[in-house]
């Protein structure tokens, strides 16, 4: 019997991974836990065969990046992380981090088990899809990976000339990225773009 770690702040959530892992005779739940922050310290201190991982949990402590430094002192261990956001930069994060798999929360008890069977025989299980959201008038795909970049640093509140700054851009291409996406989703002023692609989970920043 495998033993299960589970990293959710969620109440609600915590229980239905609980449920599902307890329910099948192949997993047991070793501790479920709300930050992130303390994963570590529980692989020390207890046989983890597996940890599902949610991405943001309590304290701000970030999931990918507890799980990529497991993933270096634990390598045997295998980890699942689990969002309901459809940030694009969280799969290929996870996948430089050497965590295991990744899916998303919005799924039945089956394909839980099944993502946690394939990953625990060493397959690596990450979706081919990201989750479509509207932005506005737009949806999530008609928006280009600057663009995405882009409008995840606008969500800091920054000027373009600071953020052009961190990106190696120019002022003028930051402009000329969030005039576009004005365009493509009908709002009418960046901030109104931002708040709303953060409220949608679709750019998240520092997680």
């Amino acid at each position: 019997m495998k033993g299960v770690l589970i990293v959710e702040d969620d109440p609600m959530a915590k229980k239905f991974l609980e449920m599902i892992v307890e329910g099948n005779p192949n997993y047991h739940v070793i501790r479920s836990i709300e930050s992130a922050a303390l994963a570590e310290a529980y692989c020390y201190s207890n046989k983890i065969d597996l940890i599902l991982m949610d991405v943001c949990t309590a304290g701000n402590a970030s999931g990918l990046k507890a799980a990529s430094k497991i993933k270096r002192t634990f390598p045997n261990i295998r980890i699942i992380i689990l969002t309901s956001q459809p940030e694009a930069g969280f799969i290929n994060r996870a996948r430089e981090g050497g965590i295991d798999s990744f899916w998303y929360k919005m799924m039945d008890e089956v394909e839980i088990i099944d993502v946690m069977n394939r990953t625990m025989v060493g397959e690596n299980v990450y979706p081919q899809i990201i989750p479509v959201v509207m932005i506005g008038e737009a949806s999530s795909l008609e928006l280009s990976e600057m663009e995405i970049n882009i409008l995840r640093e606008l969500t800091s509140g920054d000027t373009s000339k600071e953020i052009a700054a961190r990106m190696n851009l120019s002022a003028r291409t930051i402009e000329n990225n969030i005039q576009r996406m004005l365009e493509k989703t009908g709002f009418k002023s960046k901030t109104r773009l931002a708040v709303e692609a953060a409220n949608k989970g679709l750019v998240i920043r520092n997680v």
